[in-house]
């Protein structure tokens, strides 16, 4: 089946550079381009694709607000930041904001693909060059006993999303989206998602 793809970047030279590594892919078919961030939000509105390849750095919105849109207009959509930017704070904004991944602009178009059909299959995939995580949250992390998924799920929880929102975001069931934050929860020793946020929040993880 063939996933489509909307290009987001104010760079004509990296729309056309996109434009050419996904033509050669007849699993991925481009359908669009935006140069800012409204108009990203207008066409997604209107073509609706699978998948979003969105720069982090526009010149008319903040990369957390355009994907904050985008998830209102079309949640189902998969959003991948591409950035230059490997370092930049803005990074973990978009990544709490819901973004499905990150990738660097120098990625290889095989690397690019690969990481664009993972993230269409429901996984979440960052750089490896990229370090969004502070040290003292991962050390959190380790310390409560959560597994990524469930600290994901969580994480959404905590932004107010509803269950079924969770499941539109990570691509999950609503039954696993359940059963990850029913552990997330014992692990934490709460008895609800709030008193669980609530923790989690204590103990430095949100």
């Amino acid at each position: 089946m063939t996933a489509t793809v909307l290009v987001v970047d104010d760079h004509p030279v990296v729309r056309d550079g996109v434009t050419l590594l996904l033509r050669a892919e007849p699993s991925l078919e481009l359908i669009g381009s935006a140069e800012s961030g409204r108009g990203a939000l207008a066409q997604v509105g209107l073509l609706r694709p699978d998948l979003i390849l969105l720069d982090l750095r526009l010149p008319d919105m903040l990369a957390p607000e355009v994907i904050a849109g985008l998830r209102q207009v079309h949640p189902s959509g998969r959003i991948v930041v591409f950035t230059a930017h490997g370092d930049h704070q803005g990074l973990l904004a978009a990544l709490d904001a819901g973004a499905h991944g990150c990738l660097l602009k120098d990625v290889t178009g095989t690397d690019l693909v690969s990481a664009l059909r993972r993230v269409l299959r429901g996984e979440r995939v960052v750089d490896p060059r990229i370090m969004p995580d502070h040290p003292s949250r991962s050390d959190a992390l380790a310390r409560s006993g959560l597994t990524r998924r469930e600290y994901e799920v969580l994480r959404l929880a905590a932004q107010g999303q509803t269950n079924p929102e969770i499941a539109d975001t990570t691509g999950l069931t609503r039954n696993t989206v359940k059963t990850y934050l029913q552990s997330a929860l014992h692990k934490l020793g709460a008895r609800n998602r709030v008193e669980a946020i609530g923790k989690a929040s204590e103990a430095g993880l949100l």
